[in-house]
């Protein structure tokens, strides 16, 4: 098995699947049926995204599991996960910040990886990537539009950036794992994604009128399996059914 590879597919997988698992939280409560049903499927789209991984994953693995083993049967600290994607939902500014912070993250780490010498891996990335522009519209705008809405959305949304930023530091952090997967010609030079999306996200804060933190002191933890309080709680809900009653078929 080529380990190295299967935790980089691992880890690409876990923060679409949290993330998607976050946004499903607000299934019917969105403020309004336009946004709910909006955000519904862009968490489908990440499950879609995760599933791909997983199954590649798997079957680098060789031990015939399924992606159901790799989301519902591995505990908090096999999750690679950045812990930006488990923060907690909060009010409707929070969840647009988080999602817009990780939207540009993820177009520009899956144009990176449309050009990777992995095949497989570039398909999944090109795939993905149509979904993803569509995902970083619909962040982009709500952006915009809150943060050049009225005080009290303007004064939600620039405390969700204050909030949030302290976590933004880890999605173009590079590891061990990372180098490796540049120098094989498999992974996203995160120097490339880093460059990009502080562009996107100067631009759009900008226009939003809204400002970075002065100081933050930033957290890092999820790529090496180290979590939030928040994980363990996400994976509960996530994997009940399997655990309760393994081998569960619909």
């Amino acid at each position: 098995m080529d380990r190295s590879l299967f935790n980089y597919l691992l880890r690409l997988a876990d923060d679409s699947l949290i993330l998607g698992q976050r946004l499903g939280e607000w299934c019917g409560h969105g403020p309004a049926l336009e946004i709910d049903m909006a955000m519904t499927n862009i968490s489908l789209d990440l499950f879609g995204q995760s599933r791909s991984l997983y199954q590649y994953a798997a079957q680098i693995q060789g031990e015939g599991k399924t992606e159901d083993d790799l989301a519902f049967l591995r505990d908090s600290w096999d999750f690679y996960n950045c812990l930006l994607v488990e923060q907690p939902n909060g009010d409707f500014a929070q969840t647009v910040a988080r999602q817009f912070f990780f939207d540009a993250y993820q177009f520009m780490l899956y144009t990176e990886l449309k050009k990777s010498d992995n095949d497989q891996l570039a398909a999944i990335a090109a795939k993905s990537l149509k979904e993803t522009a569509y995902h970083l519209r619909f962040s982009r705008e709500w952006m915009k539009r809150l943060g050049d809405g009225t005080e009290e959305s303007h004064t939600r949304l620039q405390d969700a950036v204050d909030k949030l930023w302290r976590f933004t530091a880890e999605l173009c952090q590079i590891t061990p794992l990372d180098e490796e997967m540049i120098e094989k010609g498999i992974g996203a030079d995160l120097n490339v994604v880093r460059k990009e999306w502080d562009k996107e996200v100067d631009k759009i804060l900008t226009e939003a009128g809204l400002r970075l933190p002065e100081k933050t002191v930033m957290q890092y933890g999820g790529r090496n399996g180290v979590h939030t309080e928040h994980h363990g709680f996400i994976l509960t809900d996530m994997q009940y059914l399997q655990r309760t009653y393994p081998g569960l078929e619909w």
